[in-house]
């Protein structure tokens, strides 16, 4: 975000150096957010401003191809998932994340919806309702990170299968023995 904003010409090259050496010695994140406060919002992938952030998003599909949300996409803080037999994944592991919790309010039959999630999240089923329908939640390993993100599953799920499962590691972090993500 920096490194843009000094693009963009709204930081010298002295004000981008102090403010780069102060975000590799914060140990805080309310100590980056001082960093960038006086910046306007933009998309570290498309150096774009970024959109506000929605309220509700909508996700319908019948007998459509697969649904996607992958990479830097902006997380809403409710989404509706009306899907009949078209398959929906939900990565987690890029996204842009403003707010504590996310309700998943699903009216889903048929396919799979699958969640990718990293450590800092956690994803809570209980309010989620199975009818011919299993549900596999593998939380990505906690590795002491604090939580960033709480995804409620509420709703109805008929004739589906509903995954939550950690990024897979590469070939190379898997011979290394390295978590996803390193």
């Amino acid at each position: 975000m920096l490194r843009i904003a000094a693009g963009d010409g709204l930081l010298t090259a002295d004000e981008l150096d102090e403010r780069l050496e102060a975000a590799l010695s914060a140990r805080t994140v309310s100590e980056l957010t001082a960093l960038t406060v006086d910046l306007p919002a933009v998309s570290a992938s498309t150096g774009t401003a970024v959109a506000e952030v929605k309220d509700v998003l909508r996700i319908e599909g019948i007998h459509s191809g697969p649904v996607k949300r992958v990479g830097s996409w902006v997380v809403p803080r409710r989404l509706e998932l009306a899907t009949a037999w078209c398959a929906v994944t939900l990565d987690f592991t890029q996204a842009v994340i403003t707010q504590d919790t996310l309700r998943i309010d699903m009216n889903t039959a048929g396919k799979k919806l699958t969640l990718i999630t990293k450590p800092s999240i956690v994803v809570d089923a209980g309010a989620l309702s199975l009818v011919h329908s299993k549900i596999k939640v593998r939380q990505a390993p906690d590795y002491g990170t604090p939580r960033t993100l709480r995804v409620e599953l509420v709703g109805t799920a008929t004739h589906s299968r509903v995954v939550v499962r950690p990024a897979r590691r590469t070939f190379g972090q898997w011979l290394l023995r390295k978590p996803a993500g390193e």
